[in-house]
């Protein structure tokens, strides 16, 4: 049996800018997809802080060392600039991987979308 369980988080990002016309998804910088372990087109789950809208969508890159976090297509309907998330992703393994799964989580400091911690 596969079971579904969380491979990597970016906690507490600040979305720096949405726009409607685009085809979807939400942007990130290159540099937290390399260190969380992440790719471009990959699915992931996104959980406004702000005000509790949650929505699906893939991943694409925006540049290296830019810190930004765009909304994009029906995506940017969710949130705004300014509001607080939690980027989920997720991956099935099996019974024996589940025992040794340890997610890749970078956790932002709510402001300037900077890391502060790594686990």
């Amino acid at each position: 049996m596969l079971r579904e369980f969380l491979v990597a988080k970016l906690h507490n990002l600040v979305i720096t800018g949405a726009s409607t016309e685009y085809q979807g998804s939400i942007g990130l910088d290159k540099e937290w997809l390399r260190r969380a372990g992440l790719h471009p087109f990959e699915k992931v789950q996104v959980y406004n802080i702000t005000n509790g809208e949650r929505l699906e969508t893939y991943i694409i890159e925006e540049e290296e060392g830019s810190r930004r976090v765009t909304l994009n297509g029906a995506a940017a309907r969710k949130g705004t600039p300014g509001d607080r998330i939690i980027v989920a992703a997720y991956g099935l393994v099996d019974e024996k991987e589940a025992k040794r799964i340890k997610p890749r989580i970078l956790i932002f400091d709510g402001r300037e979308n900077r890391v502060i911690q790594e686990k």
